[in-house]
């Protein structure tokens, strides 16, 4: 089980160092540029991985999902927070500090708890060994769409 967690840890910590170093080569006149006016920006991208890393070391170490009792209240709580970063220092602030919790969650999990599954109370439940290793797999998945808004505006450099 110590090589499950020393996986996942290193996972977060190389999804998260994938995306900033992806993140990194977004121009800052194109921060906010959307593709179409009701798509997600960069930054707003980058927002909201970064507060995920918070969000999913806090479900790790209560090993609890957020409650269906209050769902769109927890969506609209956490899209304001996701608007409200408007800057790369706070979004890369804000992502090394959870990260940093999901080193610590992950951490903290006991042996017999690896192999539970957590219950969404909307009819579907989640095993705790994909939430473990969903830090570093957000943050991966979420570097594709900065590079997709990457070849929007016509950048189509390969950066190594």
């Amino acid at each position: 089980m110590d090589s499950l967690i020393a996986s996942c840890k290193e996972s977060a910590v190389q999804g998260m160092e994938y995306f900033l170093r992806n993140f990194s080569f977004v121009p800052d006149d194109k921060l906010t540029w959307t593709p179409t006016p009701t798509a997600k920006s960069a930054i707003r991208i980058a927002a909201h991985t970064a507060l995920y890393a918070g969000r999913f070391a806090r479900m790790i170490k209560e090993r609890k999902l957020p409650s269906s009792d209050n769902l769109l209240e927890w969506l609209a709580q956490r899209n304001a927070e996701e608007a409200a970063i408007t800057s790369r220092t706070e979004m890369e602030s804000i992502f090394r500090k959870g990260t940093e919790e999901v080193i610590a969650a992950l951490d903290s999990v006991p042996p017999e708890a690896i192999r539970t599954s957590l219950e969404s109370g909307l009819g579907w439940s989640l095993p705790m060994t994909d939430l473990m290793n969903m830090p570093g797999w957000h943050a991966t998945l979420h570097a594709g769409q900065i590079d997709y808004l990457q070849t929007c505006w016509g950048d189509q450099e390969v950066y190594v």
